[in-house]
């Protein structure tokens, strides 16, 4: 057996003969690797026996292995639901995982209250609501509920309802609400018929065609002409959305169907949800970390992903292969469906495997899509760099950019933004926030300057310091290929003073992007440079600018709140103790200070009328 230290031979001569999970970790403490295994010790060991033939993908984890960690569990079952949670929250680079590291979004119906909305939201809580998806795209739930609010007039107010206001919202007048505020619809109505909008997102549509026409029939045959007109619009629109439902099957299953296209090191998973026999949607995901791992392994690891998240597990998932722990994780899923029986098939002939291969078609071509996509957004990124690398007469493109930016509010809660982009994307695990320490009052170039120092202090201390062992920041510890500062020459000055103080001039190019006009300022350049309007090299700096901007504010926004109205008082330019004592004596409060006019207040000693525009603009 070979190791790579003492550390781990010690490690792994002490592992349990138990289930459990193992995690791997790199010289920078980071998790590289989960898995589970039955017996841990013969598992974990047999990743450094040196006759085992590995491929290439676990010969550079294994090379990278410097510490390895167990968690000791009773059960193969209560192992992969907890290597399940280990992915999620480390996202392991050697794993096999959904691309996308943000919550995939739901539409939420909100049963447990009175009169329920509908909302989408990116996390499913126990709290009575009913879910539906996970989808991959929030622009496709907002499709799919402007569809559905035009057949089921929802909800969406925050009011709340006793059916007795005066008046409804727009939404009534405009046929996008039932009215429930103004008693046009009463609770045991409105609840059906959110139960039918359930129904429907489940694709359970002939139940409730069948009752809207009964409920029609009886309000024409009452002479209730304008309720049946509404029952029959709606049973027209409930058709249209049906129509474009392919029937698939004849048999009235619930069923989801997996396929999978695979590649270059990409692979794309398509899912086909059929219910009653009906294609009512499908959705398509991505995984990273694929490389020379086998189809079955993909798909399994897939489907432990997938239905972790989902909404709904149906009776019957229909795969294009067999995995491995297919026991296993049936057990697993059927706890998802609260016992019930769940059923993992491979068909081979009959509808069933003209399902599969439809999916698969579909995973092909989606696929084959998206690497187109991602090509020429590659060729535009490539193309937006070498015009910043020739305007701003680079010796390389600039893969590396970093762009600050200054947030506040009269000088208050002042914070500084740091956010990076790699290769013209942006790299949102290294941006980074500075709450201003040393500046008193509204002075942005001055905090421009103070964040900058701390960045490359920050550098500094990376390259002082590197020692075996030591986490490293890669936010601070790699210099940027160019530096950009929001605003025009003071900003730009300021940078220039710190890259001097840190001997770094020469080494990153540094640039001032003035947003009026969009110039560009550059050192020891008396002129701005103008980029060309359609510059894709111009769209990339609004876009990092934009982004540093955003972030800058976020930052700003939550520290402010954070403080509270008392704590801003104190860091108001201008408001000392003496004067916030005799503020507070003339109005005894906080509430009070806020509600008074800018007149009222410099009626108290010692506040001039720039103070108390101060206090007015902090305090709102």
């Amino acid at each position: 057996m070979a190791c790579s230290s003492e550390h781990l031979q010690g490690i792994l001569d002490t592992l349990p003969a138990k289930p459990g999970c193992y995690i791997m970790k790199d010289c920078n403490n980071h998790v590289i690797y989960v898995g589970k295994a039955i017996n841990l010790r013969s598992r974990v060991r047999s990743y450094f026996h040196t006759s085992a033939e590995h491929d290439y993908k676990t010969r550079q984890l294994v090379r990278n292995i410097t510490d390895i960690e167990w968690i000791v569990v009773g059960s193969e079952l209560e192992a992969l639901i907890l290597e399940m949670n280990l992915i999620k929250k480390h996202r392991p680079r050697y794993n096999i995982r959904l691309k996308d590291d943000k919550r995939y979004p739901y539409i939420k119906v909100h049963w447990a209250d009175a009169f329920p909305k509908v909302t989408v939201t990116r996390q499913m809580v126990k709290d009575g609501s009913r879910y539906y998806g996970p989808y991959t795209s929030v622009w496709a739930v907002h499709q799919t509920l402007d569809v559905l609010r035009r057949i089921f007039p929802y909800l969406t107010c925050d009011r709340e309802i006793t059916g007795k206001d005066a008046r409804p919202c727009l939404y009534y007048d405009i046929k996008l609400c039932s009215g429930p505020c103004i008693g046009a619809v009463d609770q045991q109505t409105y609840r059906q018929m959110i139960d039918d909008l359930c129904r429907f997102l489940e694709g359970r549509t002939a139940p409730i065609v069948e009752r809207l026409q009964r409920e029609m029939e009886t309000a024409a045959g009452k002479l209730q002409f304008e309720k049946a007109a509404t029952l029959r619009d709606q049973i027209h629109a409930i058709g249209k959305v049906v129509e474009r439902q392919k029937v698939l099957s004849d048999e009235q299953k619930d069923s989801d169907v997996i396929a999978m296209a695979r590649s270059d090191g990409e692979a794309c998973v398509q899912v086909f949800f059929i219910r009653g026999g009906k294609l009512i949607g499908r959705e398509y995901f991505i995984l990273e970390g694929t490389e020379e791992e086998a189809d079955s392994e993909v798909v399994a690891e897939f489907i432990k992903q997938f239905y972790a998240e989902a909404a709904i597990v149906p009776p019957e998932v229909l795969l294009p292969n067999d995995i491995e722990e297919a026991q296993i994780i049936k057990q697993w899923l059927n706890t998802r469906r609260s016992g019930e029986k769940v059923e993992l098939v491979v068909p081979h002939n009959g509808t069933s495997q003209e399902l599969v291969q439809m999916a698969t078609d579909n995973a092909i071509e989606t696929l084959q899509a998206l690497r187109s996509q991602w090509q020429q957004d590659t060729n535009r990124q490539s193309e937006a760099l070498a015009e910043l690398q020739k305007a701003l007469e680079l010796p390389e493109p600039p893969n590396r950019i970093e762009c600050y930016d200054i947030s506040n509010t009269q000088g208050t809660a002042a914070v500084g933004s740091m956010v990076v982009f790699e290769q013209g994307v942006p790299s949102k695990k290294y941006y980074r926030r500075f709450n201003i320490q040393t500046v008193t009052g509204p002075d942005d170039f001055a905090s421009m300057e103070e964040t900058l120092t701390r960045r490359f202090r920050r550098w500094q201390a990376a390259q002082e310091d590197q020692s075996p062992g030591k986490k490293i920041d890669l936010a601070f510890s790699i210099l940027p290929d160019l530096l950009i500062v929001d605003g025009g020459k003071g900003p730009l000055g300021r940078a220039v003073l710190v890259l001097e103080r840190f001997n770094l001039i020469g080494q990153i190019a540094v640039m001032g992007l003035a947003k009026q006009e969009e110039e560009l300022f550059l050192p020891n350049r008396k002129d701005a440079l103008l980029l060309p309007r359609n510059s894709q090299g111009l769209y990339l700096l609004q876009r990092i600018r934009d982004e540093a901007h955003r972030f800058a504010i976020t930052a700003h926004r939550n520290r402010r709140g954070r403080e509270g109205l008392a704590s801003r008082l104190d860091v108001i330019p201008g408001i000392g103790p003496v004067r916030r004592r005799a503020l507070l004596k003339h109005f005894g409060s906080i509430e009070a200070i806020r509600d008074a006019d800018t007149e009222d207040l410099t009626e108290v000693r010692g506040i001039t009328e720039e103070i108390a525009q101060a206090l007015k603009t902090q305090l709102e």
